[in-house]
């Protein structure tokens, strides 16, 4: 495929755990393709499952079928054509997991805090709400998070943020808490139960946004350079 572009692509190959790109967009396994810093597809869409998420059909499984390999070549050429023509914002948006998609209602969860307070969705309703999966071996989720806490700052009660831990050990996760607990978000830890509830966890930071009804409005996955941008704008259509 490479070849067919006459010298205007270049075909890279990073170690596993040595990747930048795949540190930002919160990619933890492989493989993960790129097309210069759009996400084309990741682990799961090759059926390659992380502990405790459970098997499922990925959107180039069974791999070794013709048809895969011929719609994940179609994927990437479409991004490549998009991105090398300037379209950038095009080949994310027709990525096969888009940085931004649509989430179902806020679903039924229950949790307690880091503060021993019960945390649970129906304690949400009537409010605006954006709920954050991190982790603390995550370096973009810090940055996430201190702007996530800016902006309940800024909105006030008609906001409420929550700060969900995955993969990362209590301590670790209350270390990061209380080093930024000036944030006035809802810290919590998250079990398996609670990531599938929201659709699994496939990537960090992963952002959630629901309206004061509860629908889904937005989900935003890894920390591409136009999140904040992209995530405000939407927070601020839904926002009474």
């Amino acid at each position: 495929m490479v070849r067919g572009y006459g010298g205007t692509v270049e075909f890279v190959v990073e170690n596993y755990g040595d990747s930048e790109l795949a540190r930002r967009f919160g990619v933890t396994r492989y493989p993960a393709i790129f097309v210069d810093d759009v996400l084309v597809a990741k682990p799961k869409d090759f059926g390659f499952y992380g502990k405790g998420e459970g098997a499922g059909d990925g959107r180039y499984t069974p791999w070794k079928s013709a048809a895969s390999h011929e719609l994940f070549q179609t994927d990437v050429k479409r991004a490549l054509d998009a991105v090398l023509a300037g379209r950038k914002q095009e080949a994310r948006a027709t990525a096969p997991e888009a940085a931004e998609t649509a989430p179902p209602p806020l679903p039924a969860f229950s949790l307690v805090d880091l503060q021993g307070r019960p945390l649970a969705g129906d304690d949400l309703k009537g409010r605006v709400v954006l709920v954050e999966f991190w982790a603390t071996w995550c370096p973009p989720c810090r940055g996430t998070l201190s702007w996530l806490g800016e902006l309940q700052k800024r909105y006030g009660d008609r906001l409420a943020v929550l700060a969900i831990a995955v993969e990362s050990d209590e301590k670790d996760v209350r270390k990061v808490a209380d080093e930024m607990m000036k944030l006035d978000v809802r810290w919590a830890i998250g079990t398996p139960e609670t990531a599938r509830a929201f659709g699994d966890v496939s990537a960090v930071p992963t952002l959630h946004l629901f309206d004061a009804q509860g629908r889904g409005v937005a989900s935003f996955l890894g920390a591409p350079p136009s999140l904040h941008t992209d995530a405000e704008a939407k927070l601020r259509q839904v926002l009474p």
